[in-house]
């Protein structure tokens, strides 16, 4: 069996780092799903911020590695599309990673109507050369939800993952993209309503993405992930793949985030029960008492930087944690 580490948190004294901001026209009622990637000697944190009116755009925020709660605001970079479009209502969840001398941004788009998690029906592309100012690639998502064999007939995808680099042996890199399954449909039950699983695809150029596979599914016995899986936030580790996951559950009703280890990516070990549970909401926190979600990760040093958000799905901001062992 992999070895299943539990990681131990120490949050930022600070938290939230980044709450709303009431004087904003793009972030003033909530900042979420975090992604962050590192350019010399700051961090650039991409992340969805709501506005008054419940739109949703992606917006930037920079922070000095020395000093991750001093941030400074950049304001929106990716907007909404049109009336009638997959991103129309929201853009969310972004992941960023770099092709070459192109910058790509993933992000999900909600089109606005009442169908719960299949108004999410695709995750755009936007590039940039600089990391900075985007561009949609098209008005069209660039991933469906309807590409794993076992939701032929599904519409909802929710990204909120990572992407890895594999090496061919002809020089060539594909790249895997990590990300959320939106399964549920509008219901009572929670757990047909929420269902989300973690799954993989797989490119070679960053735009046309196949081979999609589920990796991580809802586990019905385990009250902290018995409802929903999501957002896999992968990374490697010498030889084995480790993975930050949100669960929602039956315990909380809402979201914790545990931890995975693999020997491939592909086939995931979460230990017995919860014992892989490695960051959970705190009753005494005026800000995260109701749910912690969407981790994003990066090595610091000898340790490891978490962002991540709280309360309402962002209504109270983004947080950071670093491992203390």
């Amino acid at each position: 069996m992999t070895e299943l580490i539990r990681l131990k948190w120490q949050r930022n004294s600070a938290n939230p780092i980044l709450p709303p901001a009431p004087d904003s026209p793009h972030e003033s009622s909530r900042c979420m799903n975090p992604f962050a990637v590192r350019v010399d000697d700051e961090y650039r944190l991409y992340y969805s911020g709501g506005d008054t009116a419940g739109h949703q755009r992606i917006c930037l925020a920079t922070v000095p590695v020395a000093a991750p709660d001093k941030l400074i605001r950049r304001g929106m970079v990716l907007d909404l599309g049109q009336a009638g479009s997959f991103d129309a209502n929201w853009c969310v969840l972004p992941c960023v990673h770099r092709f070459g001398t192109k910058w790509h941004m993933y992000y999900s788009g909600n089109e606005g109507t009442n169908l719960g998690l299949q108004s999410f029906p695709g995750i755009g592309l936007a590039t940039s050369c600089d990391g900075i100012h985007f561009q949609k690639y098209s008005t069209e998502p660039i991933i469906t939800g309807d590409q794993t064999a076992e939701f032929p007939g599904n519409r909802g995808i929710a990204g909120g993952g990572s992407i890895l680099e594999d090496a061919q042996p002809d020089g060539t890199t594909r790249y895997r993209m990590y990300y959320t399954l939106a399964v549920g449909k509008k219901d009572p039950d929670v757990r047909i309503d929420q269902e989300k699983h973690c799954a993989v695809c797989h490119s070679t150029d960053g735009i046309h993405w196949t081979d999609h596979r589920l990796v991580l599914r809802p586990r019905r016995d385990v009250t902290c992930e018995d409802i929903a899986v999501a957002a896999p936030f992968v990374w490697r580790d010498g030889d084995l793949y480790r993975m930050l996951y949100c669960g929602i559950g039956t315990r909380w009703g809402y979201y914790s985030i545990s931890q995975a280890v693999s020997e491939d990516g592909y086939t995931w070990d979460c230990g017995e029960g919860d014992e892989n549970l490695t960051l959970v909401p705190d009753s005494d926190s005026s800000w995260e008492s109701q749910m912690v979600e969407y981790p994003c990760l990066l090595t610091e040093g000898n340790q490891l930087r978490l962002f991540y958000c709280g309360n309402g799905y962002g209504a109270t901001g983004i947080g950071t944690a670093l491992t203390t062992s």
